[in-house]
């Protein structure tokens, strides 16, 4: 069954596919001493240094967000009652660093919290929501993440709504990022997205994420084990968001990675990169780059790829993109490896697929960039433990599209 986005949600325009960019908070947290840490801390050298590398490496691939996470802040607001960074680690302040930003052709996002702090201790926004949204807007920020911490529900179901109607009316397109569902995840309590959706761009729906396999799949888990109420309300303008990708560090494996790539992109989740990018490994960097996998994640249909089978620690996802031939979608769809030890072979067909199209496919393994062989109507995959097979299947409109009938291997059933 396929269930299109009906719902109504936050006019401002944008964020209509997902987001695309990097945030610091996962790689770097809330390193402050730029004595011991000069190229860990936060500060204005590193952000800059960051918008360097992701106009020359990542912007062309469509990572244009580069989010300050936490620890910005100075201790104290200044006298004016007004939100400042701190004067040492920036030293210029913040609309300076965001001119600086501009100038890449990157966009700027921003941390906040709705609370009396933020989750690392300073300054939040709770009693002063119309003057922070006004100060972001005044420097031209792009994107505002609104953490929860120090803030009972109650409150939350007041203050995110508000803060989003003041950005909203502050004259500057800002793309708003919230956690209020997190925190009511962490009571048991069901979110209300079809009240969240008319405030928030995108919303983190469970924990933060790790640089660990472990917490990789536990939030896979999490969207899989919800999905029948969760996907319905991701789509152009208003994202589920599992949290930032965490390839690149120190937790994943070469094939961790691709698998966590490879989920996110089915989930259509925004892609925010969270790690060193002046040490990051070129194989790496070819995952976050893979000009197929993202073009999944950024369909411009904007549907939550869903999990269709489960047994054993192996699953199948399955994404419906464009383009379509009377119905029928084309798709992208993981073999996804839970399992520890040896690689695992599994066949399916393509009716065990859904996928029904009578003119057929083209498939490319997204990873790989080449084509997959069937035989008899069945698709083999070798699935590495705590790995993934990526696959593309493009419906054929006209039975002579995009192939050579001499190519005995080509995947067209």
């Amino acid at each position: 069954i396929l269930i299109l986005n009906c719902v109504s949600s936050l006019e401002n325009g944008l964020a209509l596919t997902p987001p695309m960019g990097f945030n610091t908070w996962q790689r770097y947290r809330c390193t402050v001493n730029c004595e011991d840490f000069p190229n860990e801390c936060i500060s204005d050298c590193l952000i800059r240094r960051t918008a360097d590398i992701l106009e020359k490496e990542y912007l062309k691939c469509g990572y244009n967000y580069l989010v300050l996470d936490d620890c910005w802040l100075a201790n104290t607001r200044d006298k004016q009652g007004n939100l400042i960074a701190n004067g040492t680690r920036f030293p210029n302040g913040i609309k300076d660093l965001v001119k600086y930003v501009h100038s890449k052709g990157l966009k700027f996002g921003i941390y906040g919290n709705f609370g009396e702090r933020t989750c690392a201790g300073y300054p939040g926004i709770k009693y002063d929501l119309l003057r922070d949204a006004q100060t972001f807007a005044s420097w031209e920020v792009d994107f505002v993440k609104l953490d929860g911490c120090f803030s009972d529900t109650e409150e939350k179901e007041l203050g995110y709504p508000e803060f989003g109607r003041y950005l909203n009316r502050s004259g500057r397109e800002i793309v708003y990022s919230c956690s209020w569902p997190a925190y009511l995840e962490e009571k048991s309590m069901q979110p209300n997205f079809t009240k969240l959706i008319e405030y928030c761009n995108m919303w983190r729906n469970y924990e933060d994420i790790e640089d660990s396999w472990s917490s990789v799949i536990d939030v896979t888990d999490y969207f899989a084990e919800h999905q029948n109420y969760i996907a319905q309300f991701s789509g152009p303008g208003h994202w589920n968001d599992p949290d930032m990708l965490v390839i690149g560090n120190f937790g994943l494996s070469y094939d961790q990675s691709k698998a966590q790539m490879a989920i996110w992109c089915i989930l259509a989740a925004p892609l925010f990169i969270s790690a060193d990018l002046t040490s990051m490994k070129p194989e790496f960097r070819s995952i976050l780059v893979n000009s197929v996998a993202i073009s999944i994640n950024q369909d411009p249909m904007g549907i939550a790829g869903r999990r269709i089978y489960k047994r054993k620690g192996l699953e199948i996802w399955r994404k419906p993109i464009l383009p379509q031939n009377k119905g029928h979608f084309s798709y992208g769809i993981i073999f996804l490896n839970k399992r520890t030890g040896m690689p695992t072979i599994l066949y399916r067909t393509s009716s065990e697929l859904g996928l029904y199209n009578p003119q057929g496919y083209i498939v490319e393994d997204v990873f790989e960039g080449s084509k997959v062989k069937w035989e008899d109507g069945v698709i083999k995959v070798k699935i590495n433990p705590s790995g993934v097979v990526f696959l593309k299947f493009t419906v054929i409109c006209d039975p002579h599209q995009g192939f050579d009938f001499n190519d005995n291997s080509f995947p067209y059933f």
